[in-house]
């Protein structure tokens, strides 16, 4: 039989770092990752996220979930990719990391976004998943730049920004919901980066840049 990662190459892309694996979301891996999400992700009111969808109805949550997995597979082109990676601590999926790119071959640029369920918050693990995908991005992808963006009130994801070394990138007014947000851009560079002292393990990185145009 052929195997799947010969027909989508991005399931073979494995990242390892001292706690965590992070790789791309399968079928299969769906409802644990909304039960990660129905878990709790934020404190109620304070939503960290442009687009609200942890405040779906149960009902509707997981539903959401999975088309937005299979919308970011569907649309993969060389010129506008998201990889979506699921984050495993000790067996057990406990968030998302995502990277992704528009004309990457031009722009060398990436963004990222995350989320973890909120029972393994405080422990390092969202700097871990960030320092994994941003060596990934300028070690193995040759990116020249990383970007990100946190609402201004978020100290948590900032903290970790600043942490990283990204830079403060200017600030703008974005609708996140029905609320107006000012949003706080920042950026990092591979001279700002401020490396972790672990290496990173990456698997199936070759079939994975080939499929994505990178290289």
């Amino acid at each position: 039989m052929t195997a799947l990662t010969s027909i989508w190459p991005l399931f073979g892309l494995t990242l390892t770092t001292p706690r965590l694996v992070l790789r791309p979301i399968t079928d299969d891996d769906i409802p644990a990752a909304v039960a990660a999400a129905e878990s709790g992700v934020h404190d109620p009111g304070r939503n960290p996220f442009s687009n609200p969808w942890t405040e779906l109805p149960a009902d509707t949550l997981g539903t959401n979930m999975a088309q937005w997995y299979w919308r970011c597979r569907g649309q993969a082109t060389p010129e506008d990719w998201t990889l979506l990676l699921g984050i495993w601590h000790e067996d057990q999926f406990i968030g998302c990391q995502d990277i992704g790119a528009k004309d990457f071959a031009t722009l060398k640029t990436v963004s990222t976004g995350s989320w973890l369920r909120q029972s393994v918050h405080g422990r390092g693990l969202g700097k871990e998943m960030r320092a994994a995908v941003a060596l990934y991005a300028f070690d193995w992808l040759g990116a020249e730049v990383a970007e990100s963006e946190a609402a201004a009130w978020n100290d948590a994801s900032l903290g970790v920004s600043r942490s990283l070394g990204y830079e403060l990138n200017g600030t703008n007014r974005q609708s996140w919901g029905a609320k107006a947000v000012d949003v706080q851009k920042v950026r990092l560079t591979p001279a700002t980066f401020t490396r972790p002292d672990w290496t990173l393990n990456v698997e199936g990185h070759e079939a994975a840049a080939k499929f994505l145009g990178v290289g």
